[in-house]
């Protein structure tokens, strides 16, 4: 009898645990859901300016690539922080 008042609260405690792991897969899916809309904008931002830096024959501001080193490694860093929660 104590054999199965063990199995039993075991199959409580693991149910319990998955039902609470199932839940924050959700939501860091969601989460890393997010990061990913947000990166694909940098991304965005990042093509448009490294465009306009490496267009042929235009002379570009330093101001402009030094904005899109910028962009480039906050995207760069958003890209790590979606690989390190994957």
């Amino acid at each position: 009898m104590a054999l199965k008042v063990d199995i039993n609260e075991m199959l409580e405690t693991l149910k319990q645990e998955r039902d609470e792991l199932k839940v924050k897969m959700h939501l860091a899916k969601m989460e890393i859901q997010e990061e990913w809309e947000k990166a694909e904008k940098e991304w965005e931002h990042f093509k448009a300016k490294a465009d306009e830096v490496l267009e042929d024959g235009k002379e570009v501001a330093e101001d402009v690539i030094e904005s899109a080193k910028v962009v480039g490694e906050e995207l760069k860093n958003a890209y790590q922080r979606i690989r390190e929660r994957v």
